[in-house]
């Protein structure tokens, strides 16, 4: 038990924060001071299980110490270098040990500083690769309903949360969603992937009917949908989507910003469920958290295709970011990929997720249970008769469970769960055993 105590700033009001309540915080702060391993702790001393791994990242606990020592001597010997036309040996050494791990063919990265700006690079690499091959006028983005694809102007246009949008009018034009896969009239309380729901992706023919495939550019889905509560594929139903793509000339991305790394047993979900995408987003896992930095890996076809159509001497794709493949970040990536392949964590993630997904469904039956959804090591409890009613109570269970030393997720009327990789059993029940305690007293 860390008895240390850590003074808060003495101001809050410079500070705006996001996707928070910022009035409602700033009356009643409560600060993390430093973390350690599985826990967060607090200014007051208090400890916290992190069953959320920070925010989906922090795969292999906090402050590992070959990540922690990389990114020391690496701010030691070179701080920052632009990769505008110059780059560093780190950043190109990464990028190669990166798709060494990605699926067969796709062997090129460009680097980002977030999965936000990872989901307008996929999109603009989209648009980019059809232009590069005549086909200019593919310029529709079909997204998802309950999708969420970061914070950009092309990533929060290709998402599907009405609540996230609707501060900033219409956005890019020439977007359209699937629907979403969440049936709980049939799935409810499947384990692992629902039975029922693969046809939900022959929407994707009704839009080709009414715009034709000649002007649809790219499908942008993440293969399990997280940060609107965890919904996971029905079975069959990224196999038809990949087919359909290929069918009509439509990219296929696949945003595994929360997905990649593990979280699923498997390096990638396209690993996990033997469906190949055009171009697959990374981020948050990808350095542990530790610091900034995203991705798309691109197959090899896209990027011949683009380079191969420009000008000798010239830019091929106009597009970048002064952060792109920052030192620091390439020395956490590759520090964090060392510890992923030399302590087998992607195997370890798989063999505890059967122990996962008992205790998870272990909680069916208590009172406002509604749903639970669950694969590799993610979770989504989600909660009352109605959206309204979960809500608030997904927002008493959290404060129960603070209190009590484990940090979850409420998002609306679901809680969310997503540990570190490194967890043991008794964690996983001591997040679940408290999860229950909490609904038995609201």
């Amino acid at each position: 038990m860390d008895t240390l105590t850590t003074p808060g700033p003495n101001n809050l009001d410079a500070y705006w924060m996001p996707f928070t309540a910022n009035r409602d915080f700033k009356a009643n702060a409560e600060f993390i001071s430093r973390a350690e391993g599985l826990y967060y702790f607090t200014s007051g001393g208090h400890r916290l299980l992190d069953a959320i791994a920070g925010l989906w990242c922090v795969n292999v606990g906090h402050g590992h110490p070959r990540i922690v020592e990389a990114i020391q001597k690496q701010a030691a010997r070179l701080d920052f270098a632009s990769s505008f036309g110059l780059g560093h040996p780190l950043v190109f050494e990464y990028a190669n040990r990166l798709t060494s791990i990605a699926p067969e063919g796709m062997n090129r990265v460009f680097f980002t500083n977030s999965g936000s700006e990872a989901a307008d690079t996929a999109l603009k690499i989209a648009l980019a690769y059809h232009h590069a091959r005549g086909e200019g006028q593919r310029q529709r983005i079909v997204g998802r309903q309950r999708g969420y694809h970061g914070v950009g102007f092309g990533g929060l246009s290709a998402a599907g949360m009405g609540p996230h949008k609707k501060q900033f009018g219409i956005l890019l034009p020439g977007t359209v969603h699937l629907p979403h896969t969440h049936d709980p009239a049939k799935n409810a309380f499947s384990r692992g992937q629902p039975p029922h729901g693969a046809g939900l992706a022959d929407a994707l023919e009704q839009m080709i009917a009414t715009y034709d495939a000649s002007t649809i550019a790219a499908v942008i889905v993440e293969p399990v949908a997280g940060s609107t509560g965890v919904l996971v594929p029905p079975v069959g139903y990224l196999e038809r989507l990949r087919e359909l793509c290929t069918r009509h000339g439509i990219l296929l991305i696949f945003d595994e910003v929360v997905t990649g790394f593990g979280r699923l047993g498997h390096a990638f979900a396209a690993d996990r469920f033997s469906v190949k995408p055009d171009l697959l987003m990374v981020a948050k896992g990808m350095t542990n958290g530790a610091v900034p930095m995203g991705g798309v890996i691109a197959s090899d076809r896209i990027y011949d295709a683009i380079t191969s159509k420009a000008a000798p001497g010239t830019v091929e794709l106009s597009h970048g970011y002064t952060y792109s493949g920052h030192p620091l970040a390439a020395a956490a990536g590759s520090a964090a990929l060392d510890v992923y392949v030399s302590e087998g964590i992607f195997d370890r993630a798989a063999g505890l997720e059967p122990h996962w997904e008992q205790c998870a469904h272990s909680l069916k039956g208590l009172p406002g249970v509604a749903d639970i959804r669950n694969l590799g090591l993610l979770a989504g409890i989600e909660l009352g008769e109605n959206a309204a009613v979960g809500k608030t109570l997904a927002k008493k269970v959290y404060e129960f469970c603070f209190e009590r030393g484990v940090l979850i997720r409420p998002v609306a009327n679901t809680i969310v769960l997503s540990p570190p990789l490194t967890i043991g059993k008794d964690e996983v029940e001591t997040i679940y055993a408290t999860i229950a305690a909490a609904l038995r007293a609201n």
